[in-house]
């Protein structure tokens, strides 16, 4: 049951082996704070998420590290357009540090809605501006930039294996072919540093030994992982858009600064959530956020379910409808479980079978994080009348390290909500014993608000959840 995971750079499944026995470097991209995240982004941070426990539950030291980028990307990823976080900064009339913090308040609100573990270091990229220009330097000194007059770039040309995570054919990509590049010697070559047009215009901008300006967007990453992290790791993820530009241009500047091949080891891509067929974006308008699913009456929990349901490497495809059986099929196994909390079950189980379904468990997430398998095994476990009642909620909160559905607050909630309605029972119960029927049908009313449905029988009143 060793771990294998697929390797974005070979194509292939492979088995993981960390660089140092038993320690996990892994670096996630983080998010561009300069608005609220759609739950298309949110899908990779749950993929990251179900990594992490996964290396932990196979007894790995991890030390994971997010970036938060809060300057230099441009609202095309190919260094054109307006800086995103400038942008919102004039069209909200506020800080450039005021849009950042407020959206990246909101996204940790958003990690905690659907129970994601935070990474143990954030990482500002305004914070880490002496790292950035240290490496440009080290890549000057070595070679591999050239000046233009609106920044510093990195030559492309230099590496004979450029773009190998994307498979990228060099055929045609030299400049003057097939696309006006301006004076960018080839049209792969990216920003390390970009000059401002005049000083005072943007509200965030660097002196440096280059020139007055601010990092280019991939250059962030490549510093801040390997300051965390150091000049070689094991794991990189992030969304499969990443992989054409980001993921490529990190990779060449970092090989080249470092002298390391390969740079990580590992790179893991979630693939995009869709809608209608097309993928779910910002640009193209009709997405949610989590506080939108939930003005909709959608549990956080219930997307993240949903985003269990589907390998992390394939699309998902969204809709309301398809969130709603999520949320029902989430109910269901909430329902199951409180059920074998009531469960008086004398059946005994052979240890043999909980060792089964442990080890079938083990295998599908240890197979590329195979989520939709590992539900699979809970529903079966769930329904095996072989295993009894305690059995089976030990071995839910034994899968739910990885699940992170929250699972063992159920108890809790269950006795504090068993509590709330009792009073409410028996308030009613006074109420009908009084003849106050006016009162009594408000209380059945403000029950069944909450889900709760309440049956009159001779031995007194019962009730359920619907």
């Amino acid at each position: 049951m060793k771990l294998s995971l697929y390797n974005t750079l070979s194509r292939k499944k492979e088995e993981f082996k960390p660089i140092k026995k038993g320690q996990v470097g892994y670096y996630s991209c983080g998010p561009t704070v300069y608005w609220y995240q759609h739950i298309g982004n949110l899908r990779t941070y749950v993929f990251n998420d179900i990594l992490k426990r996964i290396l932990l539950f196979n007894g790995y030291k991890v030390k994971q590290v997010m970036n938060v980028t809060d300057v230099g990307h441009l609202t095309s990823d190919a260094d054109e357009g307006e800086d995103k976080i400038e942008q919102a900064a004039q069209k909200e009339g506020k800080k450039a540090e005021e849009i950042a913090n407020r959206y990246w308040k909101v996204f940790k609100e958003d990690f905690k809605k659907l129970n994601i573990t935070e990474p143990d270091i954030w990482c500002k990229a305004t914070e880490h501006i002496k790292e950035q220009l240290e490496m440009i330097k080290k890549l000057e000194k070595k070679g591999y930039t050239y000046k233009t007059s609106d920044g510093i770039y990195f030559d492309t040309s230099k590496l004979k294996d450029y773009g190998k995570l994307a498979r990228i054919k060099k055929e045609g990509l030299e400049a003057g072919k097939r696309v006006d590049i301006g004076e960018k010697k080839n049209k792969t070559d990216f920003a390390l540093w970009k000059f401002s047009k005049e000083p005072g215009i943007r509200q965030q901008e660097w002196d440096s030994k280059f020139g007055l300006g601010f990092p280019g967007w991939h250059i962030e990453c490549s510093a801040m992982s390997s300051k965390y992290l150091g000049e070689q790791f094991d794991i990189h993820t992030g969304g499969e858009d990443h992989i054409q530009i980001h993921h490529t241009n990190e990779i060449a500047q970092s090989e080249s600064a470092f002298g390391k091949k390969p740079w990580v080891k590992y790179w893991l891509h979630g693939a995009f959530l869709t809608f209608k067929g097309e993928k779910v974006s910002k640009s193209k308008g009709g997405l949610f956020t989590i506080s939108e699913l939930e003005e909709k009456k959608f549990e956080p929990l219930s997307y993240r379910y949903f985003c269990l349901t589907v390998h992390y490497h394939k699309p998902l495809s969204f809709s309301l409808e398809a969130l709603k059986g999520a949320q029902n099929s989430f109910h269901n196994l909430k329902n199951k479980i409180l059920e074998l909390l009531e469960e008086k079950d004398k059946t005994k189980t052979k240890i043999a079978k909980l060792k089964k379904y442990g080890e079938e468990f083990h295998k599908e997430i240890n197979n590329d994080l195979n989520m939709p398998k590992a539900l699979a095994v809970l529903w079966t476990m769930l329904k095996d009348k072989n295993v009894n009642s305690k059995d089976k909620y030990k071995l839910i909160l034994e899968f739910d390290k990885i699940f992170g559905l929250n699972l063992e607050k159920l108890k809790k909630e269950e006795e504090k909500t068993s509590k709330d309605i009792k009073k409410l029972v028996e308030e009613r119960e006074k109420a009908r014993k009084k003849k106050d029927w006016k009162k009594a049908d408000k209380i059945r009313d403000q029950l069944k608000e909450k889900g709760i449905i309440l049956e009159d029988t001779p031995e007194g009143v019962r009730w359920k959840k619907t």
